[in-house]
């Protein structure tokens, strides 16, 4: 089973209207321009899949706009939620530096652009400039901290409430600062967020009506307002 093609879709990353400071965004203009040149950019759609577990890796996957979750598979059916991808990552780095199957599963949970990168393309760029090298360590750097804050969460954590207090503490460091709180978008259901905490929905809408009425959280469609952090640190143990 192969991921499927989206719109085709030109664009050129110095000129870029959805630029972050993402792994390869503000890389020299020589190293945009080759990026650039042999770069496949792609527009899909929310439930399009970018590669799958265990699939051969064919290259990297930049992110430009939108989100796509990765998620592993048990031989039981069972999904776990490793990790929510946003603009500015790439996708398939560590599977592409190792020669290896991609480790997950990559989905798009809201229409994204994505800019294909063929793996020899973006090995023989990580040879010649230095600058590449240096951001594939960093964005590994920052792989592996999310990896063990998801160990710390999953496997560390003693209860439900514990558990979801963590994980909506990791969400809420790229939240926004208000007067009332800090807003944290949350754009999955509780079966997915069941999927991030190798939990049940049952448990999530249980322990999420709890945080409510104790009033830890308030929560209007996909955004959750975390009126006071230190209170959520309490429930977590952090």
């Amino acid at each position: 089973m192969s991921a499927c093609n989206g719109h085709v879709e030109l664009r050129n990353c110095r000129s870029c209207p959805v630029r972050t400071t993402g792994l390869f965004c503000n890389l020299p203009t020589a190293v945009l321009d080759e990026i650039a040149a042999v770069k496949h950019p792609f527009t899909y759609p929310a439930g399009t899949f970018l590669f799958f577990e265990n699939e051969a890796n064919r290259g990297v996957h930049i992110l430009c706009s939108g989100q796509v979750k990765l998620s592993v598979s048990s031989n039981a059916g069972r999904t776990l939620i490793l990790h929510i991808g946003t603009p500015g990552e790439v996708l398939g780095l560590t599977s592409a530096l190792a020669a290896s199957p991609y480790e997950a599963t990559a989905e798009v949970m809201q229409s994204a652009s994505v800019s294909f990168l063929k793996r020899e393309d973006f090995l023989r760029l990580c040879k010649t400039y230095p600058e590449m090298n240096a951001a594939v360590i960093r964005q590994l750097s920052v792989q592996y901290s999310s990896a063990c804050e998801q160990l710390r969460t999953i496997g560390l954590s003693a209860s439900a409430p514990q558990k979801m207090a963590r994980l909506l503490l990791t969400w809420s460091k790229g939240g926004r600062q208000t007067e009332e709180g800090i807003k944290v978008n949350v754009p999955l259901t509780h079966e997915q967020i069941a999927e991030c905490l190798g939990s049940s929905r049952e448990t999530v809408t249980r322990t999420l009506s709890e945080f409510k009425s104790k009033h830890l959280i308030t929560a209007k469609g996909a955004t959750v307002l975390i009126p006071n952090r230190a209170a959520l640190e309490a429930v977590g143990g952090s």
